[in-house]
């Protein structure tokens, strides 16, 4: 209601010159670009370019930048600075909406999150672009937008959920499938050599449940974040 009041001119827009976190987050922008690009190699370019959709006029978007995903495909780089007490997982679900947003904008099917946790931490999260929140997410704006040229109020609706919630995500022991446990191998083999490593790591998470939160089996373990992606790692 209050973005709605904006677009109609019924409403100032908030004044964020003296809001803390949001410029403690641009303000440190540059200095996260620069972690992004000495922790993983991969260059950052286009930084703050404004883009426009290009089927939808009305959704724009300011990326921090763009750059590759980890698999090399293209991304949009969204640069983040929160208090010392927030989750990856929770930063990852809070800009869900904005991802997507942005992803649709520059017209690319990954997202990468560089976020600063306080003062002493820094992690790296990647987000594949989910079609069906998409979807959901493009219906959401598109009847915001005829709300504002209607000069109708929007109707408050629910939040976009997930597909699977988090919470009723189950843990599975992938130990009896003979597909697991060749995938698994050559997943831990072939580690350091990227083309062996990148396709074995897709077949295991095709093999992952759309409810299944944590898969393991033959030395490795697959968990899904919130937002529904896949991560792999050794498994303990």
């Amino acid at each position: 209601m209050r973005l709605y009041g904006e677009k109609i001119g019924a409403t100032e827009p908030e004044n964020l010159e003296w809001v803390l976190p949001v410029q403690m987050g641009s303000a440190t922008e540059e200095l996260n670009c620069a972690f992004f690009s000495h922790a993983t190699g991969r260059e950052v370019w286009d930084r703050n370019q404004s883009i426009h959709a290009a089927d939808r006029i009305y959704m724009r978007c300011e990326l921090d930048g763009q750059t590759l995903a980890e698999n090399g495909e293209p991304a949009i780089l969204e640069c983040k600075h929160v208090n010392a007490f927030s989750t990856v997982e929770d930063v990852v679900q809070r800009y869900m909406p904005q991802l997507h947003h942005n992803m649709h904008c520059a017209g690319v099917g990954h997202a990468v999150l560089s976020i600063f946790i306080g003062t002493f931490k820094h992690e790296i999260f990647e987000v594949a672009m989910d079609d069906f929140y998409l979807i959901s997410l493009l219906d959401a704006e598109e009847a915001f937008w005829n709300a504002v040229t209607t000069r109708t109020p929007p109707i408050v609706s629910a939040p976009i959920a997930s597909p699977v919630p988090f919470e009723k995500l189950r843990d599975a022991d992938m130990t009896g499938s003979n597909e697991w446990a060749s995938n698994a191998l050559d997943w831990l083999a072939n580690k350091d050599a990227a083309k062996d490593f990148d396709k074995a790591a897709k077949t295991i998470k095709g093999l992952v449940d759309a409810d299944v939160g944590k898969a393991t089996g033959h030395g490795i373990e697959v968990k899904r974040s919130k937002s529904g992606s896949l991560t792999i790692k050794t498994e303990k």
